[in-house]
């Protein structure tokens, strides 16, 4: 079963939220926040598997929160997806450099909210090929952005480095393995690796280290 913690700062949100998890076999209700504070708090309190993060809240902000609670040892475990009313909020690339797992529109499907919350808590990212391409696009047009290689990038092979980069891009395994002709458990493989040395809680956080380390 996987415990969700719905938090936002809006009352009917947050109850057609409670409404689909209850009803979804596989799905259960955790708990609810309606500001950043109270979600680290619940979070610590209930450890659920995956929490439903809104941004724009009273006191901190679902970005802070996030921050925050991916911080806390005793959740490492848990999986964070951020809910934004517009595809390319200004925060949600900052949300993915402190550790959610992926963001999802508002106005999502229910089917597809469903299948979303499986996906990042069976450890998936949550970040299609579209979506991913252009946050990334939206990110680098930022003024004050600046490349920042991460400090164990010098551990990867040449070939992990290509891999990383392609992430970055958005790509898929099935997609990097097409573009460099290997099979896609050779591109597996070496994502799984990639990620592993550069510390990567998950796909969304490696696609936030290629464009930092100035390989996208």
């Amino acid at each position: 079963m996987i415990r969700v913690l719905i938090v936002d700062d809006q009352d009917l949100i947050r109850v057609g939220l409670r409404t689909l998890v209850e009803n979804e076999d596989g799905l259960a209700f955790a708990g609810e926040a309606a500001d950043g504070l109270a979600a680290v708090s619940r979070a610590v309190e209930l450890s659920p598997d995956v929490i439903l993060m809104d941004i724009r809240m009273p006191g901190i902000d679902g970005i802070e929160a996030t921050r925050r609670i991916v911080a806390t040892p005793s959740l490492s475990e848990t999986k964070i997806i951020v809910l934004t009313t517009f595809e390319l909020d200004e925060y949600v690339f900052d949300a993915l450099r402190y550790g959610a797992s992926g963001f999802l529109l508002k106005d999502t499907k229910p089917d597809e909210l469903v299948a979303a919350i499986k996906l990042v808590a069976g450890g998936g990212a949550l970040l299609s090929p579209s979506v991913t391409r252009r946050v990334i696009s939206e990110f680098a047009s930022g003024p004050s952005r600046a490349v920042k290689p991460h400090p164990q990038l010098g551990t990867l092979t040449q070939r992990e480095l290509e891999i990383v980069g392609l992430v970055g891009e958005g790509l898929t395994n099935d997609e990097i393995a097409e573009r460099l002709v290997v099979s896609p458990a050779t591109a597996r493989t070496h994502v799984s690796r990639a990620m592993i040395k550069l510390g990567a809680r998950d796909r969304a956080q490696l696609v936030v280290f290629a464009y930092q380390s100035g390989l996208t």
